[in-house]
């Protein structure tokens, strides 16, 4: 509607009486310094006319003028004429007098009025979830997190009709409440609707979809921060680099999306990135600051596109289910985007086996590089991805290919290994920890090789890893590389010959996790200072005084580098 200085008296006293209609007794019509009319659409947001203007959202800059020569009516100064009254936001000198048309989206324990059934149904507080069903007595789910329980109800029990008529009422309540932000329709299809009326997720269900009237609400019983969690500092650093692929699985009810809420307000207030959500329904109970969008014409994919344009420093994509999610998934990732994905899964193994099919094998570690497995609303395991080129555990350093290693996380423990064996991409369980030579037969043979190699060359060997039954890698100080290499890799190949044709990769003691490393510290050193650790290593060959097998005075070696 455009502003023209035509419309009439009546008009604008009728916007006055509306609007003195909605405020509180005793409010001055006079202190209105500006007035600022809102669409009917809630996710639609405008700016006012002013350089700093609080919206019924958030505080936001101004991009431009809805109006360049507002209509000015006395002290009031009008932006646009409203088509209802409940479009109002009015702006006040004294700040403590300022109202919102509409609350946050989704906020912790904000809804309107119920029904008063539904209200009784809901008094109890550790209530998180109310199954109405006709001909059936209700039921809710109530407890703590660790400990739900499904207990019926000694209440009425409920007919098609009565059920019906609550659906309707619900209805009627999103419409009643149209200015509030948190209160819409999220689906309606043809024997299903899908309310969002504040904090609570409302299912109607019914014939022909279902075999009988059914309501399910579902509200949310705890609101935490990621302090709230008592997590490890290296996890809380991991998430801290929001350019990550990031699962957190577990079954329905576990506490999944409360972490992924949590971590969202983490990132949005404590790391300040920009954070936006891909939802269906929209139910995260995140900042105010945080966008989420809805399916765009019903598709993901075409919500994905939008992503891309509104510069997201970090996504979180609630409810991965169906394989054309994982595939936006990926998409959405490999674009540089920092991903949070929510997905139901019994253990953290199975998410990334959701994965093979749906993305590359090589590029899965790309993808996704952290799963945080939630059970009972605590983090029961976390596993980290890193992609190398190797043989499989058990197979000859010959078959050298590209492999996925999954190892909990901050441990650095192996668990299994993933790699492509003919047309099929194989998921192996790995015994034994990263680094410790995997089966007890291989870490037997690593220590008596160390030993052996210590007294062949006179150079500390720290540790030994044994890949298959005719390869090992052995570390050593970096400073020790050269020697144990030897000029153009003579001194490693004569040290193979000695042990019996096993190959050996020199690699540095750095290289290896970081718990293994202390351990090889302590078990070195005697638990001694880190530093004097590092520089009896580094100068433990040159005063050793041990000699190859076969070499004279001239067993000294320059180095050329590792192998």
């Amino acid at each position: 509607m455009e502003q023209s200085r035509s419309h009439s008296r009546e008009v604008w006293l009728e916007c006055f009486d509306a609007l003195r209609h909605r405020l509180s007794p005793g409010f001055d019509l006079g202190s209105i310094l500006h007035l600022h009319w809102k669409p009917r659409l809630p996710e639609h947001r405008f700016t006012g006319s002013r350089r700093n203007w609080r919206t019924d959202d958030s505080l936001v800059r101004r991009r431009r003028q809805l109006s360049p020569k507002p209509f000015v009516f006395g002290r009031f100064c009008g932006v646009r004429p409203p088509l209802a009254a409940d479009k109002f936001c009015v702006q006040s000198p004294n700040r403590e007098r300022q109202r919102r048309a509409a609350p946050a989206m989704a906020t912790f324990g904000d809804h309107p009025p119920l029904p008063e059934e539904l209200e009784e149904l809901l008094a109890d507080e550790t209530v998180s979830t109310v199954f109405l069903k006709a001909e059936c007595p209700p039921r809710v789910k109530a407890g703590h997190i660790s400990k739900l329980t499904l207990k019926e109800l000694d209440a009425d029990v409920w007919d098609k009709p009565a059920l019906a008529g609550l659906a309707d009422e619900l209805s009627m309540l999103i419409e009643q409440h149209d200015a509030r932000s948190d209160c819409f329709v999220e689906m309606d299809r043809e024997g299903c609707k899908i309310l969002q009326i504040g904090d609570l997720r409302i299912t109607c269900a019914w014939p022909p979809f279902s075999d009988a009237w059914e309501i399910t609400v579902v509200r949310p019983v705890a609101h935490l921060k990621i302090s709230d969690y008592d997590l490890q500092d290296e996890l809380i650093r991991r998430l801290s680099d929001h350019h990550r692929g990031v699962f957190v699985v577990g079954k329905p009810g576990s506490g999944k999306t409360t972490f992924a809420q949590a971590i969202a307000g983490y990132l949005d207030e404590d790391i300040g990135a920009m954070v936006k959500t891909m939802e269906a329904p929209r139910d995260l109970q995140v900042p105010q600051r945080v966008t989420q969008y809805a399916p765009l014409e019903g598709d993901l994919e075409k919500t994905a596109e939008v992503i891309f344009l509104v510069r997201p420093d970090f996504v979180i994509f609630d409810e991965v289910r169906r394989a054309r999610d994982f595939e936006i998934f990926g998409d959405v990732r490999l674009a540089g985007v920092g991903l949070l994905g929510v997905t139901h899964a019994n253990s953290a193994l199975e998410a990334i086996q959701r994965l093979v099919g749906k993305v590359e094998l090589g590029l899965i570690s790309q993808v996704l590089d952290t799963v945080i497995h939630i059970e009972k609303g605590k983090v029961h395991e976390v596993l980290e991805l890193k992609m190398v080129v190797r043989a499989p555990t058990g197979m000859e350093s010959d078959l050298s290919r590209p492999v996925i290693e999954i190892k909990r996380f901050p441990s650095g423990e192996l668990t299994h290994e993933m790699f492509a064996f003919g047309s099929e991409i194989a998921v192996v369980p790995v015994s034994g920890k990263a680094g410790e030579g995997g089966s007890p037969a291989w870490r037997m043979a690593g220590e008596e090789l160390k030993r052996e190699a210590t007294r062949l060359t006179g150079i500390s060997v720290l540790h030994v890893k044994f890949l298959t039954d005719a390869s090992a890698d052995i570390f050593v100080d970096d400073s020790a590389i050269g020697a144990m290499v030897g000029p153009g890799g003579a001194a490693i190949r004569s040290l193979e010959k000695d042990v019996g044709g096993i190959k050996l990769n020199v690699k540095s003691v750095t290289e290896l996790p970081r718990a293994l490393r202390k351990k090889v510290e302590r078990d070195s050193w005697g638990g001694g200072d880190s530093d004097e650790w590092r520089s009896r290593s580094g100068r433990q060959w040159e005063h050793s005084g041990g000699k190859r097998k076969g070499q004279g005075k001239g067993g000294k070696r320059g180095g050329r580098g590792r192998r």
